[in-house]
């Protein structure tokens, strides 16, 4: 019994070691940008996380492969998805399903737009096909 137990503890240990916890609100970029910064938090097979900063836009593209959940952090901007017009500001949720067209065109605020971006499945950057007249 005493051996079960051991084992159990030791198991949450690593569990609890495995997660990481993050303050947002006080993550700055790690080098100067002229538009956009992105900055990997978390990843694995099934997500990629990355805090994204926007100072002027984003344009429209859309993900084969991927639906994106997108969480304000800081800012005001108007996005468009799938051609509709949406103003988002700090603490704002969006879903964006594969296949969704989507662009930041205007930063309304006077800091940078700044969401968390959470792709799933796993996103190496390369599905993103912008979309052009």
């Amino acid at each position: 019994m005493k051996i079960i137990v051991s084992l159990f503890l030791v198991l949450v240990a690593f569990q609890l070691s495995a997660q990481c916890c993050q303050s947002l609100t006080g993550l700055e970029p790690k080098t100067e940008f002229d538009n956009i910064h992105v900055q990997k938090i978390s990843e694995d097979s099934f997500q990629s996380t990355f805090v994204i900063w926007v100072k002027k836009e984003v344009k429209e593209h859309f993900h084969k492969e991927h639906s994106e959940n997108i969480v304000v952090i800081q800012g005001k901007a108007v996005m468009t998805i799938n051609g509709e017009k949406v103003t988002i500001k700090k603490g704002d949720f969006l879903n964006i399903p594969q296949g969704t067209k989507h662009a930041v065109i205007e930063v309304l605020s006077r800091k940078p737009l700044k969401v968390l971006s959470t792709q799933a499945p796993y996103f190496d950057g390369t599905d993103r096909t912008f979309v052009t007249d």
